[in-house]
């Protein structure tokens, strides 16, 4: 693989970070701003929706640009927004500063998923695409649990200084050792909506979406989930975050890799038949302490093994769209994101946070049926004029 890759990877590792830190934090930040739990929540939810919005169109305006000029524009903004994460001391900034650093991140993303798949060759597509999103997953093991001590130590704003200070030195990273990689012609708009108006595209994307609904619905909330069903507090939290985020970065690699070697296909219904059922043991055996810990370990894996053969499988149907397709489908992950964290606000704030399981595990199971019927599709010939291949 080109090892351009790795330096992806890097950008993905701080934009994971930067997301997901909030889920391990949110109970003090919660008590800090004396807001409840469900509204704190909020933080993780305009994020997503930000995320979700702002990628396909920035993405689309900046396609001309150089990728080494645009990517070092864009932390340096990334930088900016976190920096008033910092100082922010009430709500609404806080607030502010999560819309703002979702947008950043979007086109982050998208630029290095794009990237990825364009400097790789075809038989190492989706391992290549595993590895970029490697960086969001490895930012579980190193970020959030480090980032969860340093907000258990010096309160909620620490985590958010030491990201502000890695970003620092990725744009000096990035400025030494990136290589330039031009930009090229924008689609025109008519040809993107034509494109993911097909149903089987549809389809696709729309099983992110199911996904990520059910997965958020209980990981948004994972902190408060742990310490009701495992007692865990302080250190043995951060380890347990550790442990799952170990889970996570081989679940990223085995997505590239089953997509490569078992194909596309195969991959997705595999993967989530295994995380539907996951989520029901994850319910079934919440008074089995020793149980539960295998079952979220296999959940979290399962968690990050679909995005890169869901993004593959993109690419190969739509590859004259393929940037705007991997775009809309990150976008169409963080949908489900802020849907999920959404409901699962919701059901902790009227109910019990141990419900969130069977949720999403109900939400999977319409993934899955989903994907089984966008898998199926009918077979048809390839369209020049909406860049979608039939197989």
């Amino acid at each position: 693989m080109d090892k351009r890759i790795y330096i992806l990877t890097t950008i993905t590792f701080i934009v994971g970070l930067v997301e997901l830190i909030i889920g391990g934090i949110l109970p003090l930040i919660a008590n800090d701003l004396d807001v409840s739990l469900g509204r704190a929540g909020l933080l993780i939810t305009v994020f997503s929706l930000s995320f979700a919005i702002s990628g396909p169109i920035l993405l689309s305006l900046t396609a001309k640009i150089k990728r080494k000029k645009l990517i070092l524009i864009v932390l340096v903004l990334f930088l900016l927004s976190n920096v008033l994460a910092v100082v922010s001391t009430t709500f609404t900034p806080l607030l502010i500063s999560r819309i703002l650093s979702a947008m950043f991140a979007a086109l982050l993303v998208s630029l290095c998923l794009a990237i990825a798949s364009q400097i790789t060759s075809t038989t190492h597509r989706s391992r290549a695409i595993g590895v970029v999103l490697m960086g969001v997953s490895a930012s579980l093991v190193f970020g959030v649990p480090f980032g969860l001590f340093l907000g258990n130590e010096w309160g909620w704003r620490a985590p958010f200084v030491l990201i502000v200070f890695i970003i620092m030195i990725l744009i000096v990273l990035m400025w030494l050792f990136m290589s330039e990689i031009e930009g090229k012609d924008a689609l025109p708009v008519k040809a993107q909506f034509k494109a993911l108006s097909h149903p089987k595209i549809i389809m696709t994307q729309s099983v992110s979406i199911l996904f990520y609904v059910g997965h958020l619905t209980l990981y948004a909330y994972l902190t408060p989930f742990l310490q009701t069903t495992l007692n865990l507090t302080g250190d043995s939290l951060s380890i347990m975050y550790l442990i799952l985020g170990v889970a996570a970065i081989f679940g990223s690699w085995f997505g590239g890799y089953a997509s490569d070697r078992f194909g596309t296909r195969k991959t997705i219904i595999i993967v989530i038949s295994l995380f539907a059922t996951m989520l029901f043991m994850i319910f079934v055996v919440l008074s089995k302490p020793v149980m539960l810990v295998i079952a979220l370990v296999l959940w979290s894996f399962l968690s990050w093994a679909l995005t890169p053969a869901i993004q593959s499988q993109l690419v190969s149907i739509a590859p004259k769209t393929s940037d705007i397709q991997q775009s809309i489908n990150n976008s169409n992950i963080h949908i489900g994101i802020a849907i999920g964290s959404l409901v699962g606000g919701i059901n902790i704030d009227l109910y019990k946070v141990e419900f969130n399981s069977i949720i999403r595990w109900v939400i999977a199971v319409f993934a899955l049926i989903l994907a089984i019927v966008a898998l199926n599709y009918q077979r048809y010939e390839p369209n020049q004029s909406d860049g979608l291949l039939k197989y």
